[in-house]
């Protein structure tokens, strides 16, 4: 089946791209140099179809892993020569385990072979190449202990205690923790440090609600910690703080900005450049040398450049180019030579298509608040009068940025405009705006998509009377909220793990997140006193007022948002008598991880879509392998 309001318009637009290669698993992806630079690991899928960490070689690639169902997205190497380690969970519950792969034997352990457990990662050191620093909620499900794993002996040693509300660790260049980030009753954070691995804590700074900050990293002598924090600020700044006599001296700030990445070389722990995250990605760099390399790495290929992987001394990095309109490139680069060795694109098959370009905009909320976003427009035809997804990202403390993104490019090349709004509460722009979105869920955050609406209709870009919303998370309830609060402005939703009802979403949060429930309560309310706050911003309690259709997606395992704040909504909307569609997937969480399933939904949405929007669709076809129940 293939749809389109216009014939004529539908005819130039590029060929139709096949889900598969937009959703499917990408043919290499996450290249990663071991620390000595002799072996070079990247994730791939096997003849399964299921991602795996594989060993680069000269007699042939050779796969290291073996995982069965699930696929393996996260790995890095221990400075012991010739291990790694890679992270999974249980069918996306997020309990994920630490797994040890020998790259000589393609041995492979588990050192966190703990029931009901999630394993954090804190920290590896070139002086022990032997061990890893990990956090087990294995004493207490609400908090993150600290414990030494032996990588020969599979030895767990316990280290630090967490007192109930340490929410980060950091260690310094000795390997031992002697700073952490602990959440406090009103809703801030306090940065706590010790002189010692023996020595009490202390508290050095405390930061409110309405700030942010918290450590980064110790220098080498361990007599200054360099931390991050918005306070006297707007945006979050790197600061260096004096531990003898407690003198804090910023080093790089954005009044505007916050502080989004730190590039520290890999022995010295020397600051080297930081960024901060505008439209597209601004170096601030501190070392001369690296200055000359980034300039050098700047004029391999157009797009956004990040440093992936780098050897320990710092002589060879790993380039990940970004572009709108293609794949992910990563390059070899040397630093002696300036020399840039293309390695491989993520998805080759996409550099011969015709792909959107992503243009950042911004406009003005009702309120004079500037709101910043990204418009992408079908290849072929003139962006006017196009059938529209206003595309929310989730979190709601996260942003979209800039580059490639599958979701985008499906929908462009189905003949949509695509909008993504950072509205207020998105983190990256300073804390005035982060906090405009405090107790605004469903409120001045969903203004700011309405408003977007109007920008769209007001520059032409839209038809006012074919615009659909659709994310995920957060992006899942701002879908609930705009056909529930709003509806006559959207045609349709497409609802991806979000959450119907905040109280019940509250209740059923992850033991883990208890500490960082006074930040919730601050920013979206408290459930102990706001109870019918919280019912008021809820889409389950006023359904009955969707008109328009509605396709939600979920995990059955997921620990955020739990099933029932999908089916809660759709039984009610099922008993009044209101469209909707519903789609669950046994074997995910918080979001689709296995491309089966990921194509399942995607094609129901495609033809939901389709359907109530007019745009083009590719058909469904027979589609196996997923595990999706759909009502």
């Amino acid at each position: 089946m293939t749809t389109a309001t216009a014939p004529q318009a539908s005819t130039q637009l590029p060929p139709l791209i096949p889900r598969e290669v937009l959703f499917g698993n990408p043919t290499r992806t996450s290249p990663r140099l071991s620390p000595n630079g002799q072996n070079l690991a990247y994730i791939a899928p096997d003849d399964s179809d299921v991602l795996q960490v594989w060993l680069q070689s000269s007699d042939g690639d050779r796969q290291l892993t073996q995982d069965k169902k699930r696929g393996i997205r996260m790995f890095f190497w221990t400075y012991e020569p010739g291990q790694l380690v890679y992270l999974q969970d249980s069918d996306g519950d997020e309990n994920f385990h630490l797994y040890l792969v020998d790259i000589d034997t393609s041995m492979v352990r588990d050192l966190t072979p703990f029931q009901g457990v999630k394993a954090q990662f804190i920290d590896s050191d070139r002086d022990h190449p032997n061990a890893l620093l990990v956090g087990l909620n294995l004493k207490n499900s609400q908090t993150f202990d600290v414990y030494r794993i032996d990588l020969k002996s599979g030895a767990v040693e316990f280290v630090a205690a967490n007192p109930g509300n340490i929410v980060s660790w950091e260690a310094d260049a000795n390997f031992e923790i002697r700073a952490a980030a602990a959440a406090t009753s009103d809703g801030g954070s306090e940065l706590l440090y010790r002189a010692s691995a023996d020595a009490d804590w202390e508290t050095l700074r405390r930061w409110g609600p309405d700030d942010e900050g918290g450590p980064s990293h110790f220098s080498k002598d361990g007599k200054t910690l360099y931390i991050i924090g918005n306070h006297d600020a707007n945006a979050q700044r790197l600061i260096a703080l004096d531990l003898d006599n407690r003198t804090e001296t910023v080093l790089a700030e954005d009044p505007q900005y916050d502080l989004s990445g730190i590039l520290l070389h890999p022995q010295t722990r020397e600051l080297q450049a930081v960024s901060f995250y505008e439209d597209k990605v601004r170096w601030q760099v501190f070392d001369a040398d690296v200055a000359e390399d980034l300039e050098a790495i700047a004029q391999i290929r157009n797009g956004e450049f990040a440093i992936a992987s780098r050897t320990d001394d710092d002589t060879v990095w790993l380039v990940a180019f970004l572009t709108d309109d293609g794949p992910v490139y990563y390059y070899r680069y040397e630093r002696a030579t300036k020399h840039a060795e293309l390695m491989f694109s993520h998805r080759p098959e996409l550099e011969a298509l015709s792909l959107s370009s992503m243009q950042a905009i911004e406009y003005t909320a009702r309120d004079g608040l500037t709101i910043h976003g990204y418009l992408s427009t079908p290849v072929g035809v003139p962006a006017e009068n196009l059938p529209t997804v206003l595309h929310v990202h989730g979190g709601p403390w996260a942003r979209d940025t800039w580059g490639y993104s599958p979701s985008v490019q499906w929908l462009t090349n189905r003949g949509y405009a695509v909008l993504q709004v950072n509205f207020r509460g998105s983190t990256g722009y300073g804390k005035a705006f982060l906090n405009a979105g405090n107790r605004q869920w469903g409120a001045a955050m969903h203004d700011d998509l309405l408003d977007a609406v109007e920008w769209l209709k007001a520059k032409g870009i839209s038809d006012p009377d074919r615009i659909a919303i659709m994310g995920g998370s957060y992006g899942g309830y701002a879908t609930l909220v705009g056909l529930a609060f709003t509806p006559e402005v959207f045609a349709c939703g497409v609802d991806i793990v979000g959450p119907s009802n905040l109280v019940t979403l509250i209740q059923s949060v992850p033991p883990y997140w208890k500490p960082l429930m006074a930040m919730f309560a601050h920013r979206v309310g408290n459930l102990e006193t706001e109870e019918d706050f919280l019912k008021a911003r809820s889409p389950l309690f006023i359904c009955d007022r969707i008109q328009k259709p509605l396709l939600i997606g979920q995990g059955a395992n997921d620990p955020r948002v739990k099933q029932a704040e999908s089916e809660q909504i759709v039984d009610a909307m099922h008993a009044a008598g209101k469209p909707v569609e519903y789609a669950l997937y046994t074997d995910e969480g918080h979001g689709f991880a296995r491309p089966e399933n990921r194509m399942h939904f995607y094609a129901l949405a495609e033809e939901f879509l389709a359907k109530y929007l007019g745009g083009r669709a590719e058909p469904i076809g027979e589609l196996t392998g997923h595990s999706g129940i759909v009502r």
